[in-house]
């Protein structure tokens, strides 16, 4: 009897663990999920109503969009993951851009050299956001914002110096311009339409980063970083390196993104990227990230994206008035913190 007792408790304990690992429960608590069921059901409220929007010109039209702000949701993604916000993200995708076209055009270089020195101005920026982070121990929102602020200031104020205008041009006619445009805004014909060399590049970003994330000692750190920073270091996680580097990717991601830009259309607004900030962290948080980190997902950040273009070009498909867009945005944002929410709630529980 006594031997019998004890091994119900034992079985009982191993029952539980068996249930808690099962493939449904494991399903729910996918931080992607919400965002792919809100995928599916935002492309087949658009498709049922336009011929357009579901067409193979149709969707390469609405991944367009989708492909830049995707690559950047990802790495805003990780940064979330780790516990951090960089509200500096969208001005940072102007800053680089510029940077390419002044040192292009005004200072007459190859625009291979301006890329390079635009990605060196990145990392810098964000290494300068991550050490100041994790030296300072106030929080990112803060620190970005004061890098926000200044450089709106320095993308303007330098941009009309050294353009007598606020739009740095004729990057086309640079040399180099023909090979930068094949890596960066070239198109390829896919079923009869013509996709953009983008998307290629956010699928890859995003299977890159969801590799890191879920295969790699790194994305163990960002994981455990974003939990809980002191419990991390405690157990040897280099904190601090880790919160910098994802302030250098995301810096990265800017970069690629504003170089993008600046290829594609052979000018720069000083305001480009100005507001954008905002749309990352929306799309990763419809993705599946917590605001309070340690929680999330590359695809589901890349399907917060997905969404995002399909709203963005299937409300004017249906002739609908622009403005219902940022309505739309904004209740996707609310049921999606609201579904993580449960989400976590359920995670927390199945571990119990």
């Amino acid at each position: 009897m006594g031997t019998g007792d004890a091994g119900e408790p034992s079985t009982r304990r191993a029952d539980e663990r068996l249930s808690a690992v099962g493939p449904l429960r494991r399903l729910l608590v996918k931080p992607e999920l919400g965002a792919l069921v809100g995928a599916v059901a935002v492309f087949a409220f658009f498709a049922v109503q336009s011929e357009v929007f579901r067409s193979a010109r149709g969707i390469a039209n609405w991944l367009d969009p989708a492909s830049t702000l995707g690559i950047m949701a990802v790495a805003v993604a990780l940064l979330m993951i780790g516990g951090h916000f960089d509200l500096s993200a969208g001005v940072m995708t102007g800053t680089t851009a510029l940077t390419v076209a002044i040192v292009a055009v005004e200072f007459e270089q190859n625009i291979w050299v301006a890329i390079g020195v635009s990605l060196v101005v990145a990392l810098l920026l964000g290494f300068f956001n991550g050490w100041l982070v994790t030296r300072t121990g106030l929080p990112s929102f803060i620190i970005t914002l004061g890098t926000f602020l200044m450089l709106q200031g320095l993308n303007l104020g330098l941009t009309k110096f050294l353009t007598g205008t606020v739009t740095a041009s004729g990057l086309a006619a640079a040399p180099g311009y023909g090979s930068a445009e094949w890596v960066f805004a070239s198109r390829m014909t896919i079923f009869g339409a013509e996709v953009r060399v983008a998307v290629l590049w956010w699928l890859l970003f995003t299977a890159l980063a969801s590799w890191v994330l879920l295969r790699t000692r790194f994305g163990n750190w960002v994981f455990a970083t974003g939990g809980d920073e002191v419990a991390a270091r405690n157990v040897g996680v280099p904190a601090r390196r880790t919160t910098i580097t994802l302030f250098m990717t995301t810096a990265t991601a800017a970069w690629f993104v504003g170089t993008t830009l600046a290829v594609r259309l052979t000018s720069v607004q000083a305001n480009t990227g100005t507001g954008q900030e905002l749309i990352y962290i929306v799309a990763a948080v419809i993705g599946g990230c917590l605001l309070t980190g340690g929680f999330g997902s590359a695809i589901g950040a890349s399907l917060g994206a997905l969404i995002f273009g399909m709203t963005q070009l299937g409300i004017p498909y249906l002739r609908w008035n622009a403005d219902w867009f940022y309505f739309f945005l904004g209740a996707m944002l609310l049921l999606a913190v609201l579904a993580n929410r449960l989400v976590r709630r359920y995670a927390e529980a199945a571990r119990r």
